[in-house]
């Protein structure tokens, strides 16, 4: 294809724009999509195991879809009854996909109230197939405590949706599923971190909003023209407080140090990098599975493990879809989320071709899901939503000019 480039008329001087290819759009938001889908389904397969226990039970490092840890998954302890793996995705995908049909509704920017009137009662009120129940379900029936807390607050409490995420515990439960909030705002971090925040205060709190609005800059700084790796952390770092803030810096520094000294890094290191920046800020402590006694209270200094972990994933591996999910899911842990994010912004960055044609068309089939025309949904939403966008910065131009040449 012909690269086309726009240049301002009767403006020699100014700046080209960023070069697109044509269906780039199109493409992004698909690519976002399709990598935030396979990497929670690889990576619901190997969550909350160690990666020394994730080479045993799989013969080696996972490099691609695998059956579930537990043969006899209906009954096993500590996961039952949940099918996770062979291709089956997770309440990320659910609530992701849950998100891109409240903004189907809406057809524009949303907040904590959209939660309330259009969210919650998609997921209490209309069931769907759930991959890992193997059965038609609410999202509701589905979802861990943290995300049903929604429901109880919203639909029983009656809470005000700005507030509704006070004393939930602080997870990465509304980061997971942010991807369409970067998507509706292409282009502008900034913005998409303000909707973020936004929304997600009806579910979370602390630096579980945190790395929502972050994890949404991420996305739409990965669809943008010109995007890079650099320009995906730019974004994350120029965004981020408190904890998150010094949580992926500290990610940055190890990964960028680990690839000066090391070229070409095994992925044990990489892995272990990651984890040992992270793990200061992190609450839930060294066994995923016992948390400890402050795990996931509010704070100002710490950070969820997983937005920064699939960032040092992402620029460990510079991009590379592929590698950077597989990374995530070997690693363990919340592995499934972290995969979801990392597949996600290098989705945006290479577009649907980088996400292998196998691992998309082997989780549609099994966990019955149409990611060709999710996608689609999306790409009219966003194409709607940028069009009047550029309109209301035409509008609210022309108001500056005037009143600045009063």
């Amino acid at each position: 294809m012909t690269q086309q480039t726009t240049t301002a008329p009767d403006q020699t001087d100014a700046a080209p724009a960023a070069e697109t290819t044509p269906g780039h759009l199109a493409d992004r938001v698909a690519g976002v999509l399709a990598g935030a889908a396979v990497g929670d389904a690889l990576g619901g397969a190997t969550e909350g195991w160690t990666p020394e226990q994730i080479a045993q039970r799989h013969g080696g490092e996972v490099t691609g879809i695998v059956p579930p840890y537990y043969p006899d998954w209906r009954t096993a302890r500590p996961i039952a009854p949940y099918h996770k793996g062979d291709g089956h995705v997770t309440d990320d995908t659910l609530m992701t996909h849950a998100l891109v049909e409240v903004y189907a509704h809406r057809r524009g920017h949303l907040d904590a109230y959209a939660v309330a009137e259009d969210l919650v009662p998609l997921m209490i009120g209309e069931p769907r197939w759930v991959p890992e129940l193997e059965q038609e379900a609410l999202i509701l029936q589905r979802v861990f405590l943290a995300e049903k807390w929604i429901v109880a607050r919203l639909h029983y409490g009656h809470v005000d949706p700005r507030e509704a995420g006070v004393g939930n515990i602080v997870n990465c439960g509304a980061t997971m599923y942010m991807a369409p909030v970067g998507l509706v705002n292409a282009g502008d971090p900034a913005a998409a971190y303000r909707e973020a925040i936004d929304v997600t205060g009806a579910h979370q709190v602390s630096y579980g909003r945190e790395a929502a609005g972050v994890f949404a800059a991420t996305v739409a700084a990965a669809v943008a023209p010109g995007a890079d790796v650099a320009s995906v952390m730019a974004a994350a770092t120029s965004l981020a407080k408190d904890g998150t803030a010094a949580a992926i810096g500290a990610v940055t520094t190890a990964v960028t140090d680990l690839l000066a000294r090391t070229p070409s890094p095994t992925t044990a290191q990489v892995r272990e990098t990651i984890r040992d920046a992270v793990a200061p800020y992190d609450t839930v402590g060294p066994e995923y599975r016992k948390p400890a006694m402050d795990a996931r209270l509010p704070s100002r200094t710490k950070a969820i493990e997983e937005l920064p972990a699939a960032l040092g994933f992402v620029l460990a591996h510079d991009g590379d879809t592929r590698a950077a999910v597989l990374g995530a899911v070997n690693y363990g842990r919340d592995a499934d989320s972290i995969a979801t994010m990392a597949g996600a912004i290098c989705g945006g960055l290479n577009g649907l071709d980088s996400v292998p044609a196998d691992w998309r068309r082997d989780v549609a089939t099994a966990s019955r899901i149409d990611l060709d025309a999710v996608a689609d949904v999306m790409t009219a939403v966003v194409r709607d939503v940028l069009a009047d966008d550029a309109e209301a910065a035409r509008t609210r131009a022309a108001a500056a000019t005037a009143l600045l040449a009063d």
